[in-house]
């Protein structure tokens, strides 16, 4: 019975990749069970962590190493055909893995379900700042100071409207319940989603980083 039972588990595994541990990731398959660890292991190892954009066919451009000490990025890209606004924002791999994930497989079908129209393009804030967090020269360096962040402002309809956290977050409308399902879902990608609920400093914009593991970090 226990040959049997590991025999079907092989074969389930198999046949179902995402939910395999030792499977390649490929961000275009499904979430599974195993989605988040394989997003979690693609910190800190550059060529891996490339790797699965080249398998997931996720255009993208890589950046020569730039800055020094606390703020240098050894770890640089842009994403080539991300409608963002504006364009072409310098991330790391891990960023732009999770948002490749949340983008697709969250944020366009919430988009269809509750809005009725897909997302077009999605403006961005920045994601390299070599600083503190809130500035504060007491307080430990932000994931932006290695581009291991980004900020999202709003969401531009291909009917449209525009769906910004600043002016939408607060309220019962379809607006409100877009965004912070999609807060929500994001939490499955990043190691910490901060948003208007966190605190002030985060009231137009979701902050997304991967400075912990996706699904284990803070999500407010």
């Amino acid at each position: 019975m226990i040959l049997a039972l590991l025999l079907s588990a092989r074969v389930f595994l198999a046949e179902n990749p995402r939910h395999n541990p030792w499977a390649p990731l490929d961000l275009r398959d499904e979430r599974g069970w195993a989605t988040q660890t394989k997003l979690a292991g693609l910190q800190g190892d550059i060529e891996a962590c490339r790797g699965v954009l080249d398998r997931s066919e996720v255009a993208f451009t890589a950046l020569p190493v730039s800055g020094e000490g606390e703020c240098r990025r050894d770890d640089r890209l842009t994403l080539d055909e991300r409608p963002f606004a504006p364009r072409f924002p310098q991330m790391t791999c891990p960023v732009a893995a999770g948002l490749e994930l949340w983008l697709e497989k969250d944020v366009q079908p919430l988009a269809q379900e509750i809005l009725g129209s897909r997302v077009t393009r999605v403006e961005q804030l920045g994601t390299y700042s070599c600083r503190r967090m809130y500035n504060d020269e007491s307080a430990p360096r932000s994931e932006h100071a290695t581009g291991n962040a980004i900020d999202i402002g709003a969401f531009l309809l291909e009917d449209g409207r525009r769906i910004s956290v600043l002016e939408d977050w607060d309220g019962s409308n379809d607006r409100a319940a877009f965004l912070e399902a999609a807060r929500d879902a994001a939490c499955a990608s990043f190691g910490t989603v901060l948003s208007p609920d966190y605190n002030a400093a985060h009231a137009d914009h979701f902050h997304l980083d991967q400075g912990r593991r996706p699904g284990s970090g803070a999500c407010r």
